[in-house]
């Protein structure tokens, strides 16, 4: 992470005068952040430990560890090996609660997904190299694999959300998407925060694209840090180098909370 100078403070001080470490909770997207991101969405590289890392650093913060992503929680799920970790997919538009419990999706935000989508294929068919993602409540379109394509796609969605009012452009790498006017990643967080076991601990969220820089203001109005991972222009107050250097932070971090709790 980009040195903040915090480190080198701290141990310079007398050990009893160096403050304790917050409980921490800690909140990470997963294409770019856990995982690298790949040509499309099915291609990406899952560590074969990655999972069972993961349900570690849950367990080892009492359940405060949660994913919030673009994916469907059950895409997630399926790349995880089914572990039940709490999670925010499509966005925040479903939430998997640490409880187990769950938030799921309107009919008729699906219904208007579904409508985008079918709006969007003669574009896409067109184009050569274009993917068309749909989700439970988000329309993707990717054109990693034909970038010249950017603006056409852009001007593409624009085009159909003025016919479906309910929805909203966010851009990412090489992707163009429409979600839920009402839903984003920061409100996601903010949802967790307000229960068990989030609620009271210090947010921290890692991230890499535009899609999650509200999620860094969220954690950095409830006084906690967001951190993003590669290059490029964000409000969050510190940098990390990669993917690798994510997954080692976040599980030193749980690591580190066990140790306290022990």
């Amino acid at each position: 992470m980009t040195d903040t100078g915090l480190d080198g403070a701290a141990a310079s001080l007398p050990q009893d005068a160096v403050p304790p470490l917050p409980r921490l909770a800690i909140f990470s997207d997963f294409d770019g952040t856990l995982v690298d991101i790949a040509p499309t969405p099915d291609t990406i590289s899952v560590p074969s430990d990655m999972a069972a890392m993961l349900e570690t650093v849950s367990r080892d913060l009492d359940g405060a560890f949660a994913i919030i992503s673009g994916r469907p929680i059950h895409d997630l799920d399926r790349h995880l090996d089914n572990v039940p970790l709490a999670a925010a997919g499509s966005h925040g538009a479903e939430r998997r609660l640490a409880d187990g419990s769950s938030i799921g999706i309107p009919d008729e935000v699906s219904a208007e997904a579904r409508e985008i989508a079918a709006r969007l294929e003669q574009f896409v068919a067109r184009h050569q190299g274009l993917l068309l993602e749909v989700k439970p409540a988000a329309v993707a379109l990717h054109y990693r694999q034909a970038p010249q394509l950017q603006g056409e796609s852009l001007a593409a969605m624009r085009t159909v959300l003025e016919a479906i009012t309910g929805f909203s452009i966010v851009e990412g790498k090489m992707v163009v998407e429409a979600r839920p006017r009402d839903v984003s990643k920061g409100l996601a967080i903010a949802a967790f925060m307000q229960e068990a076991p989030f609620r009271g601990r210090t947010p921290v969220f890692f991230g890499d694209d535009v899609t999650d820089e509200d999620g860094f203001r969220a954690v950095q109005e409830l006084g906690g840090v967001g951190i993003k991972v590669g290059p490029g222009e964000t409000v969050a107050r510190l940098r990390i180098e990669d993917v690798p250097s994510a997954r080692n932070v976040i599980r030193k971090l749980g690591e580190d909370a066990a140790r306290k709790a022990a």
